[in-house]
């Protein structure tokens, strides 16, 4: 899990994707893949075969806030960088890239309705505009301040969407032997902000097939909507989210997969929410798209928990399709 808490612990929100994309970098390299950069920034792996085109895609970005004015009294007004809960927001800590850390307050202490994102503002304990202003100015993006824990098979941590993902991505070049397709591991970025780093990746390589790694939501939990996903299940085969019906012949060849190989699945239907798998799905004349997603709760909040189980059977899944020859 050494890997998996440098991934997290990385910040970069959607557009401000520099320190993940080199860490990245630097463990894709180690496994003789050729690696490149786009212009938008996402990082693409190829191992050259004779095959089909088939393209794995997780994305590296995460979500966060960008300050967008400092008041005279040093508070900061800040903006959404993907789909904050604002509900979920006051008194949650955030951190900005040069290390300094606010709390995000509202201007209602108690407050009977999700507020709205103009009634809040990040408090970094500056006396005033010009003390704030020396350490934050409209511009500076902030993530979340949550750090990496570990108890038994259960993990926790802030940007486990989508950086397990990636550690699945990263795990999956690594035991890769021989594949017989042409293979592409894509490191997406600004999924947060509308699956932009998928589409133009997708339309660079323009695969015969493609499988997005995310992560999705689960129904285990009290009172929350009813979901044929649970943590310690398995890996979670995508048949639909809000942004993609998945190929039905992408489906059955994952189910068939994990079947002979005595992976533990689960099938994904995610009423809210999409993934790259949306955007690669329409690129071109457009590409047989599917989804493996690992099941995580409090998505989009500090402390996002996952299963340590599900990751290895997302892994052995992910090896599987490469593996196999696609027609």
């Amino acid at each position: 899990m050494r890997l998996l808490k440098r991934l997290v612990e990385a910040d970069a929100p959607s557009g401000r994707e520099d320190e993940i994309r080199a860490l990245i970098i630097r463990e894709a390299e180690k496994f003789g893949y050729e690696v490149k950069t786009d212009a938008l920034g996402s990082v693409i792996a190829h191992k050259v075969g004779n095959g089909k085109k088939l393209m794995l895609d997780a994305h590296i970005d995460e979500i966060g806030v960008i300050a967008t004015y400092i008041e005279d009294e040093g508070f900061i007004r800040f903006g959404a960088v993907g789909g904050l809960d604002v509900k979920e927001l006051h008194k949650r800590r955030v951190r900005f890239a040069n290390g300094v850390v606010g709390v995000v307050a509202a201007e209602d202490e108690r407050f009977e309705k999700k507020p709205e994102l103009t009634r809040l503002y990040i408090d970094i304990g500056a006396r005033d505009k010009a003390a704030a202003e020396k350490l934050v100015c409209a511009g500076d993006t902030a993530v979340f301040d949550g750090g990496f824990t570990q108890r038994g098979d259960t993990i926790i941590s802030k940007a486990l969407d989508d950086r397990v993902g990636c550690y699945m991505l990263l795990q999956t070049m690594k035991k890769v032997k021989k594949s017989p397709n042409d293979l592409y591991f894509v490191f997406s970025v600004q999924e947060e902000v509308g699956l932009r780093g998928a589409r133009t990746a997708a339309f660079n390589i323009m695969p015969e097939y493609a499988i997005a790694v995310d992560v999705t939501d689960t129904g285990d939990r009290p009172s929350c909507a009813p979901m044929d996903v649970k943590l310690g299940g398995g890996a979670a085969i995508k048949v639909m989210d809000r942004s993609v019906m998945c190929d039905s012949h992408v489906v059955g060849i994952l189910r068939s997969l994990a079947e002979e190989k005595g992976i533990p699945y689960q099938n994904e239907i995610m009423a809210d929410g999409g993934t790259d798998a949306g955007a690669i799905a329409l690129t071109g004349s457009g590409v047989r798209a599917g989804g493996i997603s690992l099941p995580t709760r409090y998505i989009h909040s500090p402390s996002e928990m996952a299963d340590i189980g599900d990751i290895k059977a997302c892994i052995r899944l992910l090896t599987a399709a490469c593996e196999y020859k696609w027609e």
